[in-house]
This record gives C-alpha cells, sequence and structure tokens, in this order.
C-alpha cells in the first residue's frame, strides 16, 4: 500500500468529499502520458446509502480507507473499472469524465474511436482510455505513474446535479461537472 502523495496533495484529498468532487473539476489528470482535464465527478461518503462504504469497511473498498489522495480503482458490474480518488475515511470520489488533453491517439486506439467527445465521458470509458485497471488500486494519485496537477475551474462555471445510475440516494446533487462541457457523461 502506497503513501498518498505529497503533502499539498494529500491536504488536497484529506477534505469532506463533496468539497473535493466540485474541486477536482478543471484539475489534470493522467497516467503515463494519457489523460486530461477532469470535468465530471462524483461524491460519495461512508454514511451514504449509495457508497460502497456504507455498510462498513470490505476487502473490495479497503483503499477508502487509505490515505487520502488514494486510487480506488473497482470493477463497475464485472464490466468497467472505475477510479475514484480516497478522501477522508470511507469517503471518495468518482472521476466521471476528463476532456482529453494529451496522449489522445493512444486514447483513441484503446478506445477504438475518433469521436474526442466520447473517448472519456464516462468512468468506465475514461479508465479504458487512460489504461487504468485493477493494478492502479491502492496508488497515490498525485504520484507517478499517475499525473495530477492542481487547477480549478472557475467556481460559476461548476454545476452540479443527481449523479447517474443509482438506486439508492438518488435525490442527492452530488455529481458536479463544467457547465457546457461536450466531454460530460451526461448534460445536467
Amino acid at each position: 500500500m502506497a503513501d498518498a502523495g505529497p503533502g499539498p496533495a494529500r491536504d488536497f484529498f484529506a477534505r469532506d468529499a463533496l468539497v473535493v468532487a466540485r474541486g477536482l473539476i478543471g484539475a489534470t489528470l493522467g497516467l503515463y502520458g494519457v489523460g486530461g482535464i477532469v470535468v465530471e465527478t462524483e461524491a460519495y461518503r461512508p454514511d451514504d446509502p449509495a457508497s460502497h462504504a456504507y455498510r462498513g469497511r470490505t476487502p473490495r473498498n479497503a483503499p477508502m480507507y487509505g490515505a487520502p489522495g488514494t486510487a480506488y480503482v473497482y470493477r463497475s458490474y464485472g464490466l468497467h473499472w472505475c477510479l475514484n480518488a480516497v478522501c477522508l475515511p470511507g469517503s471518495a470520489v468518482l472521476i466521471r469524465a476528463i476532456q482529453p488533453q494529451f496522449g489522445v491517439a493512444q486514447m483513441r486506439d484503446r478506445r477504438g474511436m475518433d469521436d474526442d467527445r466520447l473517448l472519456c465521458s464516462g468512468p468506465g470509458r475514461l479508465c479504458q482510455a487512460l489504461g487504468i485497471d485493477g493494478s492502479h488500486n491502492w496508488l497515490p494519485l498525485a504520484e507517478p505513474p499517475f499525473e495530477f496537477a492542481f487547477s480549478m475551474a472557475d467556481p460559476a462555471a461548476v454545476v452540479s446535479g443527481r449523479r447517474v445510475g443509482l438506486t439508492k440516494a438518488v435525490d442527492f446533487e452530488w455529481r458536479f461537472g463544467l457547465g457546457g462541457s461536450p466531454y460530460l457523461s451526461r448534460k445536467f
């Protein structure tokens, strides 16, 4: 299990998931030279019925109790990898979409498509495009092989709404995105 990374990154992530989810909009995220600008996130707290941590710590969700800034990577429905950033214990932020910025040719090859709007618009697509899988679970997001840089979007440009694809806590407006971005997984 790795440390979460440098102090400033740890401090950024060591906050409430709602604050981190909003603050990640506009940040740069990459892996091995492939990545872009975070345009959509979702927050999950330990008291949230939709959270993997809601029923307590398990082997699967153990990274959610790790150091702030740790990657929590899991398979959704046994099909798609999903990347989360660990915040306070038992909480995390799902990275739902990025705007491709670098390594775009490699993303196109991995995804088998040329439409840049669809390369990373959704957590499964994002992980496939960046080459994220279970081997990245527990790694610090602010250290290689990940690339992470703070650059918050204009707060007025960040919108919020209901999270996507849930059956519990469906009314929580804990999804955040860059308003008007064509790279969102779903419009707000």
